[in-house]
């Protein structure tokens, strides 16, 4: 489990089909590498990979088919040289973000950035080559001011469409130089996993017996299924 707060940035490069080397930068390579050890969890924007051997700069992961079929990390040439590395979340850990659980739903590409007096509004949708993907997994989920992971970094939706086909976030100049969003140029990839709550909810709306969707939350089907 992660909260969305990049610690540090990283360089990744595939050593074979299914070994990933991750050279943290070196300005903040101390807030990944201490305490790091093998078998820890760290996500790789966005991505929850396991750690298999610590390097003096870095570690190696390895990289299943199904993380490289949904993920960006098979698609170097489309995203930001950097890659948004944070360690797991411990017990007791500030939960500056949102639960962010490291399993991405699906990739998006930048359609549009701008500075405005406070932050930078970024608009993502689906890749052309991957909107079934898109409509499959995450349109449904986006809400107005829902929670949404980008790249790893927790962030808020400020606007999309009611099918759910784009959004926007507004992202603060802090997290906007301290993570890859600002090296992003248009049309470049990204990971994106939904909020949790959100699937959770869906689950709970439907029918255990019919398999249809409940249009209406009663106070008798909210205690039936615990709360009281």
């Amino acid at each position: 489990m992660f909260t969305g707060l990049v610690q540090s940035l990283g360089n990744l490069r595939l050593l074979t089909e299914d070994k990933l080397e991750v050279l943290c930068r070196a300005s903040d390579a101390e807030r990944i590498l201490t305490d790091l050890t093998i078998g820890d969890s760290v996500a790789v924007d966005g991505a929850c990979l396991t750690v298999e051997q610590i390097l003096p700069q870095g570690f190696i992961v390895s990289v299943s088919p199904e993380t490289i079929d949904r993920t960006t990390i098979g698609q170097r040439d489309r995203t930001s040289t950097y890659a948004n590395l944070e360690t797991s979340l411990r017990v007791g850990g500030k939960i500056g973000g949102h639960f962010v659980t490291g399993h991405i739903d699906g990739i998006g590409r930048l359609v549009s950035s701008k500075a405005t007096a406070t932050s930078w509004e970024m608009r993502f949708a689906a890749p052309e080559s991957l909107t079934e993907q898109w409509s499959n997994y995450l349109s449904r989920y986006l809400v107005s001011k829902g929670s949404i992971a980008v790249n790893g970094v927790s962030l808020t939706i400020a606007d999309c469409d009611r099918g759910g086909n784009w959004f926007t976030v507004a992202v603060i100049p802090l997290t906007y130089s301290e993570t890859n969003l600002a090296q992003l140029q248009l049309d470049e990839w990204v990971n994106l996993e939904a909020d949790i709550l959100g699937k959770y909810v869906e689950k709970l709306m439907i029918s255990p017996h019919s398999g249809s969707r409940r249009e209406i939350i009663t106070p008798d089907f909210l205690a039936a299924n615990g709360y009281q």
